[in-house]
């Protein structure tokens, strides 16, 4: 009963410079249609991607193009940093983590080469999706404005 007082709001940080966007604007049905879950997807501006949260590393994909992070409030979040990047191997990304490392929101994770990966024909909006969202609500998204990676909040959750 008295848990509903005590709710806190976690706030999400821009994994990425760029322009938040609104996930349902992504140019992948298995997105916009939060097939994976709910959150926002940033067109990024710059190459350097950064911990939405403080948490823990869960997975780095071994193509280097998705990493999931997990909050301490237990939200698992996933930064797929563009579309089909999966058939990219790996090239164009460099990743700054491994499994179960502990993570500051702002620490540089990874890198994102978005002119390498734009050439291929390849998309870079990069998904941020909450992966368990039936445990936790999202509020205060921020859509169509410019985000600095690491600093600014594009979305705050709150545990079910």
């Amino acid at each position: 009963m008295f848990k509903l007082f005590t709710q806190k709001k976690e706030p999400i940080h821009a994994p990425l410079t760029g322009k938040a966007v609104a996930l349902e604007q992504v140019p992948d049905p298995v997105f916009s249609e939060k097939m994976m879950g709910d959150g926002m997807a940033i067109e990024p501006t710059e190459n350097q991607v950064y911990s939405p949260v403080d948490g823990e590393v869960v997975s780095v994909f071994p193509t280097k193009h998705a990493i999931t992070i997990r909050s301490k409030s237990g939200a698992e979040i996933l930064i797929h940093m563009g579309l089909e990047t999966v058939k990219l191997n790996g090239e164009g990304f460099q990743v700054h983590v491994a499994e179960g490392d502990k993570i500051k929101k702002g620490n540089p994770i990874a890198e994102f080469d978005i002119q390498q990966v734009s050439n291929t024909g390849t998309k870079i909006i990069t998904p941020i999706i909450l992966l368990n969202r039936e445990q936790f609500k999202i509020e205060n998204k921020q859509n169509n404005q410019s985000v600095s990676g690491g600093q600014d909040v594009i979305m705050e959750i709150t545990k079910i």
